[in-house]
């Protein structure tokens, strides 16, 4: 007899992982299906352990330049081998946690292949055992991989994707990084702190595009300055690997191909949705270039069928993720009777982005040039980080804030930093987006003195004329 849910989660990232926790605290029997390790692609093989690996490349950043703050660090150096093992070790813990709540939660894990085999039966399938499955609603939750190029496979060798340039099994003397995206740009940032020659390749005509023109511009600045070399309006158009490194013919912005030498390459040019197999096509499923068309409540066409995460839509980010897996439990939870939960659609332009290069950079909503687009009349403000008595102790002084609001009726339209710690401080701007605050909450709020945050403040001040300390 098949085990019976109200809900049925497939894919345990934290899309999947924090749908099935809010439904199963409503009160819905919730069960999950992983095949391969809970959290996901984010917390084992992502976000998480690429943050520790950025975060010892920070760390070896600082002890270099010690003596800039009166101390003294003695021989500075790393272990590659030690560095990708404390990644791993946290990795596990994160992994750990997540067993953690399905246990605490009383979720039913499933480990396998999933299949959608008709509207509320999935089939999981491990060592070749079938187990069938009814649930009331199904959430879809498979993620994405890296996609690859056709002329540039990954071996794991000398080319890489993100996973294979997270667990390397020897440091890359010259990088070339396919792709300037934030998986591009972090792990260009990382290698070159490290000491490798970088060359990053866009084929569009500036780094990180999705970003505001001017922190494309001063990111584009300060990783030159570190010796990264960019190349802009440029592509790949051969990649061979060799058993001394990889030959790439690159086509530059003035159309001549050049062959050149690396150690090694690293793909990082987008991702594939993961939704082979699932058994989608035969239940009707409208999905665009792969990925599943949804809502904003994160409904597919086909009732009971809900979907979030990378499979959907852009932007393609955990917290996006995590969130929609809130917007389909509660919503699921209301279809079944709950009056309690009032669920509201997902807006995609109050979800923040961060890349966690040196210097970070994050944003919220829409760029200067898009609001224009947008046919908005624009109050813009800007902040440097020179300007700001917590970045000068710190001896951090690159970088800016920049908000960007609607003249005519003081609404925040966007936000967009570059500089130490923006991706903790992009949050107070994704608040005001969401609770629709308008330029005098922003100036008559107190910002805590002295700390980064004051520079959230003073750039809603020179956007209307009232900026103090520049």
């Amino acid at each position: 007899m098949a085990d019976t849910y109200d809900l049925i989660v497939i894919g345990s990232g934290p899309g999947g992982y924090v749908a099935a926790i809010r439904a199963a605290q409503l009160g819905l029997t919730t069960a999950i299906v992983e095949r391969a390790e809970l959290g996901g692609i984010c917390l084992n093989w992502g976000c998480i352990p690429t943050k520790a690996l950025l975060r010892s490349a920070e760390v070896l950043h600082h002890m270099q330049h010690a003596e800039s703050f009166g101390l003294s660090a003695g021989k500075v150096g790393f272990d590659l081998k030690k560095v990708v093992a404390r990644s791993r070790d946290v990795a596990a813990q994160m992994n750990k946690g997540v067993t953690g709540l399905m246990k605490r939660n009383k979720i039913a894990v499933h480990a396998g292949e999933a299949k959608v085999t008709a509207a509320g039966k999935v089939t999981v399938t491990a060592a070749g055992k079938a187990t069938e499955l009814v649930g009331k609603h199904i959430i879809v939750a498979t993620g994405a991989r890296a996609r690859e190029l056709p002329f540039a496979q990954s071996d794991g060798k000398r080319v890489w994707t993100y996973r294979h340039a997270m667990a390397p099994a020897e440091m890359p003397s010259e990088l070339l990084v396919i792709g300037s995206g934030a998986i591009g740009i972090e792990f260009a940032s990382f290698y070159n702190d490290l000491g490798a020659k970088v060359t990053v390749v866009e084929m569009l005509d500036r780094i990180v595009p999705v970003e505001d023109a001017e922190v494309s511009r001063a990111l584009a600045k300060s990783l030159t300055g570190q010796g990264i070399e960019l190349l802009t309006s440029a592509g790949v158009e051969s990649l061979k690997p060799d058993a001394k490194g990889v030959a790439a013919a690159i086509k530059g912005k003035d159309g001549k191909v050049a062959e050149r030498r690396f150690s090694h390459a690293i793909v990082a040019v987008g991702i594939a949705p993961n939704t082979e197999n699932l058994g989608l096509e035969g239940l009707g499923i409208k999905t665009t270039k792969g990925h599943i068309d949804t809502d904003s409540m994160c409904r597919t066409n086909v009732s009971g069928v809900w979907a979030i995460g990378d499979v959907t839509g852009p932007p393609w980010l955990a917290h996006k993720a995590s969130h929609e897996g809130i917007i389909a439990a509660e919503s699921i939870a209301q279809s079944l009777g709950n009056k309690d939960v009032h669920p509201h659609g997902m807006d995609v332009l109050n979800i923040p982005g961060c890349t966690y290069c040196r210097p970070q950079v994050a944003s919220v909503g829409l760029t200067e040039a898009k609001a224009k687009e947008a046919g908005h009349e624009v109050k813009v403000g800007r902040f440097p980080f020179p300007g700001n008595g917590k970045a000068i102790a710190m001896g951090e002084t690159e970088g800016f804030v920049k908000t960007v609001f609607d003249a005519k009726t003081g609404e925040l339209l966007g936000a967009h930093m570059i500089g130490a710690e923006v991706t903790e401080l992009i949050q107070g701007f994704t608040i005001g987006k969401t609770a629709e605050l308008v330029e005098t909450d922003f100036i008559n709020a107190v910002f805590p003195h002295p700390t980064l945050s004051e520079m959230m403040h003073e750039s809603v001040l020179a956007a209307f004329g009232r900026v103090i300390h520049i």
